[in-house]
Parts: structure tokens; sequence; C-alpha cells
């Protein structure tokens, strides 16, 4: 019997848009849920990349560096990925083709996925969400002053999810994808990139397990404003 497919979500995306940046759950209990997935730290401070059990920081200053077990996030989707649909591509490609291609592999776009690639990119676009303060912004305004770096001809993975468009605002729809180097010297949510050659993996999702801060006074308490939701997300993604 197959084993089901998990996708474990701590807090939402929405959340997130609206300000509410506070961590409220640690990297260690993230990590008990998946050994891989995206998501930010506390104060929106970076971008998370989770690897093969490991957790990382992209930071503002273009630096990446591990992530330790009591730091605290607001925002992370992991799994423990098993795939069962594998491909190789042969380049160069850039993103569009390549988010073309995966989507021709999708087990449906009603059901969430999770998105490997592995390869050697020709160019690789990021960015970095900046750590805020209090009193913290809409997430699309923090969006304007996000750092960007680009780099070229390196090895490294792709690591991210396909949300359908029924969960706009629980997570981003459609693809939502993060990068590390196999160097661990740069990684961020991915904007742009041409793959030279590479595999693709992918996982379908059985079931989104949705966790919410219970315990935290401000998400209880904070009347959070969805009104230009979908518009904003676009925006900032």
């Amino acid at each position: 019997m197959t084993k089901e497919t998990v996708l474990y979500q701590h807090g939402t995306l929405g959340a997130l848009m609206a300000g509410l940046m506070d961590g409220t759950e640690t990297i260690a209990n993230i990590l008990k849920k998946g050994d891989f997935g995206i998501g930010t730290l506390s104060g929106l401070d970076g971008e998370l990349i989770i690897l093969d059990g490991k957790a990382f920081q992209g930071r503002e200053d273009g630096a990446l560096i591990a992530v330790n077990d009591e730091q605290e996030t607001p925002y992370a989707a992991v799994t423990t990925f098993n795939p069962t649909i594998t491909f190789p591509v042969n380049g160069p490609v850039d993103n569009l083709k390549i988010n073309t291609l995966i989507r021709e592999h999708l087990k449906s776009e009603n059901l969430f996925h999770a998105i490997k690639i592995r390869g050697n990119f020709k160019e690789v676009h990021i960015r970095v969400m900046p750590k805020q303060q209090k009193p913290y912004k809409r997430l699309v305004e923090v969006s304007k002053e996000q750092p960007e770096f680009v780099k070229g001809n390196m090895a490294g993975t792709v690591v991210g999810f396909f949300t359908p468009e029924l969960f706009q605002g629980v997570a981003a729809a459609d693809f939502h994808l993060h990068f590390i180097d196999d160097e661990q010297t740069f990684g961020g949510h991915l904007m742009d990139f041409e793959l030279d050659t590479g595999t693709i993996e992918i996982e379908p999702m059985d079931s989104l397990l949705q966790h919410f801060p219970k315990n935290d006074e401000t998400f209880i308490h904070t009347a959070i404003d969805y009104a230009e939701l979908d518009k904003e997300i676009q925006e900032a993604e």
C-alpha cells in the first residue's frame, strides 16, 4: 500500500501578507514534519530553504547560512520528499519553458505537488525579503524594497511547491520556488533561471495539513484584511 503524502504547512501566506511576521513555530518542530520545503523566518528575515532535512536562510546581504533549531518561522511548508514523477531536461532552457514542462507532468492542477529541480544552471536570479521591524508593513510594500541577486554557472537545486488556484492565500497559487546552490553559499526566492541540464522530480500530495498558531495572541486577535490579497500576492511573487 502506498504511503499517504502530506504537505504540512505552518501559518498561511495570507496572514504573512497582512503583516503577521512574528515567528510562531520553531525550525526544530518544522523539521519533524518534513525534510524538504520553503518559508521564511521571524520578522520576514530572508528566505527559508529546507533540503535533505537541513534548513538554510538566504539573507538580504546575499549570504546563505545554516538555520539553528531554536529559530522561529511565521510561515513554512514542508513534506517528506519521495518523488513519483522523474524526468531529465537537456537545455539550455529558461524557467518559463520549465514551468510549462512541469505543468504537463503534474498529476492534476487540482493537487498540491512538491517540485525539485536538480542540475547545472547557466543563470539564477533570486530575491530575498529584508528583515522587518515592528510595526510591520504589509508584505506587498516590503517586496518593493527586496534586494535581488544574479549568479551564473553553478550546480544547485530548486525547492518548492505547486499550489492549486483554489488555495490562493493559504499559499501562493501556481509555483512557489526557492533555490540553493551545491556550495551552500547562494540561495533565495527564485525569480528567473536558465537550466543547462538537470533532472526534475515531482511528488503529488494526498493531503494538506494546515497548522495554525493558536497560542499566538497577535494571530488570534488580529482582524486580517484580505480584500486585495490576490492582487498583493501576484505583485509580491
